[in-house]
């Protein structure tokens, strides 16, 4: 049996058509949104760390709408919708939990390890779950809930708390709401620092 070579011209022809059919997903937003915390570590400032006065700060859990990097929108009847063409840079769980160690750490001189830093094993434990970190669509606000636990090492108490702050925002357009969803993040995170203690 013998094959035919296509023309250049007849092989673009055949190609052509299945262009509009292919996709490689959605088209990514002209820049990631993230967050940052108010309270910054002094610079080349030495400190010693301690595992009892150290403490670990865990990754939230979180509800299966904000395991991803779109940025809420809570509708009514419980529902979540997302803001088009904005994306935060990593899972908010993370961005937050990065904010709130940095948090503690400038509001309180306790050290705060992360992977790096395995070595140190912290008496105190800090962990809890992110159930709100959204737009209220409608309503002109952001809202960010913290359920956190407190834990120690050799203590059976847990001490639990609630920590929640609404924010208004200009609009609802990307760089408004992540604006105020950075200001409720802090309002948040001084809380739980104050609670945390030195």
């Amino acid at each position: 049996m013998m094959f035919r070579r296509l023309s250049p011209l007849i092989a673009v022809a055949l190609v052509a058509p299945l262009s509009g059919c292919i996709s490689f997903g959605e088209k990514p937003p002209a820049q990631l949104m993230s967050l940052s915390s108010d309270a910054k570590l002094p610079a080349s400032e030495t400190r010693v760390a301690q595992d009892k006065t150290a403490i670990s700060v865990a990754i939230p859990v979180t509800i299966a709408a904000l395991r991803n990097q779109r940025i809420a929108v809570a509708a009514p009847g419980n529902a979540f919708a997302y803001l088009p063409k904005a994306m935060w840079s990593d899972i908010p769980t993370h961005l937050f939990r990065d904010l709130l160690a940095e948090t503690i750490e400038a509001r309180t001189g306790r050290f705060v390890p992360d992977a790096k830093n395995a070595a140190i094993n912290p008496d105190t434990r800090l962990a809890g779950t992110i159930s709100a970190f959204q737009l209220v669509g409608g309503q002109g606000k952001v809202v960010v809930v913290y359920d956190a636990t407190l834990s120690k090492s050799g203590s059976g108490e847990i001490r639990t708390r609630r920590f929640e702050a609404s924010v208004p925002t200009a609009s609802e357009q990307p760089d408004s709401v992540v604006a105020a969803l950075n200001r409720a993040s802090n309002a948040v995170a001084n809380d739980v620092a104050d609670w945390v203690g030195k």
